[in-house]
C-alpha cells in the first residue's frame, strides 16, 4: 500500500472540511478551496482526521491514491498558512513595482509587463528587485511564479533575468580572446 496515500491527514482547529459526494471543500482563514476527486476512491472523515482509501491495488489506483491524499493535504495547509514563492530580479534597469492590485515589471522589453492580483493571489514587493507571490493554492502560486519567470528567464552568461530565490544558474564562459 502507498506510504503517502495511507497516511492520515490531520485537520487542525479552525479549518472546516466538508465532503459532498466526490467534492471536498476546505475553508480556513486564508480562503476556501475545493477539489473533485476520483469517484473510485473514498475519503472518510473521522473527527479531526481524514483518510483516503482505494478499492484495489492496480497501478492507476495506487497513483491516484497518493496524489489525492497529497492534494487534500496541500489544500489544508494552504487555507491555514498559505504558500509563497520568492522571485529575484537581476539586471541593470530591471525592476518591479506594485501599485494597488497591479504588479508592473520592467524587464528590458519595449513595454512594461503587468500582472493583476486575482484568485486569492497577492504580490509583495519588499524592494524593486524582489517579488513574493502569496496564495492559498500551491498550484496557482507556482503557476503565477512560473509565468513571471518566463517573461525574462535567467540567461547563462551574465545571469540576468528573473529567477527563483535560491535557484542556481549554470553559468557559461564567454568568448576567449586570441
Amino acid at each position: 500500500m502507498s506510504r503517502i496515500g495511507r497516511a492520515p491527514i490531520t485537520v487542525p482547529a479552525g479549518i472546516d472540511v466538508k465532503i459532498e459526494g466526490t467534492l471536498i471543500t476546505v475553508k480556513g482563514p486564508k480562503g476556501t478551496l475545493s477539489y473533485t476527486y476520483n469517484p473510485a476512491l473514498t475519503v472518510e472523515q473521522d473527527g479531526a482526521t481524514l483518510t483516503v482509501k482505494r478499492p484495489n491495488d492496480e497501478q492507476e489506483m495506487r497513483a491516484i491514491h497518493g496524489l489525492t491524499r497529497t492534494l487534500i493535504s496541500n489544500m489544508i495547509v494552504g487555507v491555514q498558512t498559505g504558500y509563497s514563492k520568492k522571485l529575484e530580479i537581476v539586471g541593470v534597469g530591471y525592476r518591479a513595482q506594485k501599485s494597488g492590485k497591479t504588479l508592473t515589471l520592467n524587464l528590458g522589453h519595449s513595454h512594461p509587463i503587468v500582472f493583476q492580483e486575482e484568485n486569492g493571489i497577492t504580490f509583495d514587493v519588499p524592494d524593486s528587485n524582489t517579488v513574493i507571490v502569496n496564495g492559498p493554492d500551491k498550484q496557482v502560486v507556482g503557476q503565477i511564479a512560473a509565468e513571471i519567470r518566463s517573461k525574462r528567464p535567467p540567461e547563462p552568461y551574465l545571469g540576468k533575468g528573473v529567477k527563483y530565490s535560491g535557484e542556481h544558474i549554470r553559468r557559461k564562459a564567454g568568448k576567449t580572446g586570441k
